[in-house]
């Protein structure tokens, strides 16, 4: 009985966590226009 209240308690404050997160939503910012590199340049 302990572990099924321990897990409910767990449930709740995991739960609690996302629902501030998705309340204060995502943090401002832009992102950069320049692709990201997917292989490694040849050396010369």
């Amino acid at each position: 009985m302990r572990a099924l209240a321990a897990a409910a308690i767990g449930l709740a404050a995991a739960l609690a966590l996302v629902f501030t997160v998705t309340a204060i939503g995502a943090p401002g910012g832009t992102t950069s226009p320049e692709p990201l590199l997917t292989t490694v340049p040849e050396h010369p």
